[in-house]
């Protein structure tokens, strides 16, 4: 294993358990800590970011480029994660089921749009 991916294997890890914690903490009101949650889920994404970064000076790779397509991509990747989720809230937690299914699958045909527009379509 070169020492970059190891690198970013140990950062990539903490920063998800950083994040997974941080969510966890803001959001189980049993735990009456959500402002320590939301500076752990902060820190989290911090770290995340700056391990790609991390990474992409030790592969000796150019910065990423933020371009239209790429926002465009990253939008559309939000907008169907967040109507995956809220669906399954409408299935497991609301009790609405119907609405549930329709509301995800419509996110998971986002979701989908995402392979054409990130990829593209060839012959």
């Amino acid at each position: 294993m070169k020492k970059s991916s190891f690198i970013a294997l140990v950062l990539g890890t903490v920063s998800g358990v950083l994040f997974a914690l941080g969510v966890c903490m803001a959001l189980i009101p049993e735990w009456d800590a959500f402002r320590p949650g939301v500076i752990f889920g902060v820190a989290g994404l911090a770290l995340g970011i700056i391990t790609v970064l991390i990474w992409r000076k030790m592969e000796h790779k150019a910065p990423v480029r933020v371009a239209g397509k790429t926002i465009l991509a990253i939008a559309v990747g939000i907008v169907g994660v967040l109507a995956l989720g809220i669906g399954m809230c409408f299935s497991m937690v609301w009790d609405k089921i119907i609405a549930g299914i329709l509301i995800g699958l419509a996110g998971i045909v986002i979701l989908l749009c995402l392979i054409p527009l990130t990829v593209g379509i060839q012959k």
